[in-house]
């Protein structure tokens, strides 16, 4: 128990047979019950994990019979917890890049109702990933955080593939689990269906491990961002259909449509003139590279116009660390006050 909640502690993991056991090491007394995830590994993980469950009573292991990838470990996770009716469900790797003594940063602000979900970001204060991060992977991680921001609606959050969460027991009984993404690139679908549900996120400063010489991120940076990509598409006209149009109709839709409508036409009309010019040798006349940037800048001008709006509906769903520790300190310094840490968000 920590704070008379309830904590659970997800980890998916696959062939961490190494890893695991520092891992399993160093959770915190205040942890309640541990999953572990077998995601179908081959190099003995589940038999590493029994053998720690005998010193260990909070260990669980789960077994997948076929390998579904890191988001599917995750919900059968969120699952169980839900299932032993556990108050927050916190969720770090099986490859000890997550410390753990940590946890209480991502804890507090769920447990003073200040926030729904908490994800870790490596380059907040106090983080290390602009100076030990991989170039490449920072380079796949800007880009994706950029297009998961306008796919999810959280314009606030950053370094989105960060695996390290909590999440609590609202949340989790409130999203449809089943229909998420189960493979890698699932941190961005979870901010979506959060996002359809109107719950708030928060981005908890934490610092990264990086171990010498072990495999530890299967992510390679440009190529994880191509592979994502439809999906992230997918989910932002999910997140468009559903809040804007079915939910609470709102005409920032047809902003969006008619931007990507003009951008997409202002392009084409901007290839085809530079093929005609390197191909044919064929000036363009001034009547169509008029057309060309006209239409450019209406869709450019339509999606930005869009964005704003989305960012203005979403308010309500961001949350700030530096502002939640700003509350705190002012609730705590005064003893009248101190009734209400519970109720924070209300007053943000």
């Amino acid at each position: 128990m920590y704070r008379n909640h309830s904590i659970a502690l997800v980890i998916p993991a696959y062939n961490e047979a190494r890893l695991i056991v520092p891992t399993l090491k160093s959770v915190p007394s205040e942890v309640d019950r541990i999953f572990v995830v077998d995601d179908c590994s081959t190099d003995g993980m589940d038999k590493v994990v029994l053998e720690m469950q005998k010193d260990d009573s909070r260990i669980h292991l789960i077994r997948h019979t076929i390998n579904q990838g890191p988001g599917a470990g995750i919900i059968s996770g969120y699952k169980s917890t839900i299932n032993e009716n556990l108050d927050i469900a916190v969720v770090v790797g099986g490859d000890n890049q997550m410390p753990l003594d940590e946890m209480y940063r991502f804890l507090d602000p769920i447990i003073d109702d200040y926030t729904d979900y908490a994800k870790g970001n490596r380059f907040m204060e106090k983080g290390n990933a602009f100076r030990d991060m991989p170039k490449l992977r920072l380079v796949g991680n800007t880009i994706i955080s950029l297009m998961t921001k306008i796919s999810s609606g959280y314009y606030h959050i950053f370094d989105v593939v960060d695996g390290y969460t909590a999440i609590n027991k609202r949340a989790l009984q409130l999203v449809d689990w089943d229909s998420a993404w189960k493979k890698y690139g699932y941190p961005m679908d979870f901010l979506m269906r959060l996002n359809v549900e109107g719950l708030r996120v928060i981005d908890i400063p934490r610092r990264a491990i990086y171990l010498p010489g072990e495999r530890q991120s299967q992510i390679k940076g440009l190529h994880y961002a191509i592979n994502v990509s439809p999906m992230l598409l997918k989910n932002f006209i999910h997140r468009m259909i559903f809040k804007y149009v079915f939910s609470n109709f709102h005409p920032l839709v047809f902003l969006f449509f008619f931007g990507a409508f003009f951008l997409v036409l202002g392009l084409g009309v901007g290839f085809y003139i530079l093929f005609e010019k390197f191909f044919h040798d064929i000036i363009p006349s001034a009547g169509i590279t008029s057309i060309c940037a006209l239409f450019i800048s209406l869709g450019a001008q339509s999606t930005f116009f869009a964005m704003f709006f989305d960012m203005q509906e979403g308010m309500g769903y961001q949350r700030n660390f530096g502002n939640y520790l700003t509350d705190i300190r002012k609730i705590n310094s005064n003893p009248d006050h101190r009734s209400k840490k519970n109720n924070i968000n209300k007053e943000s």
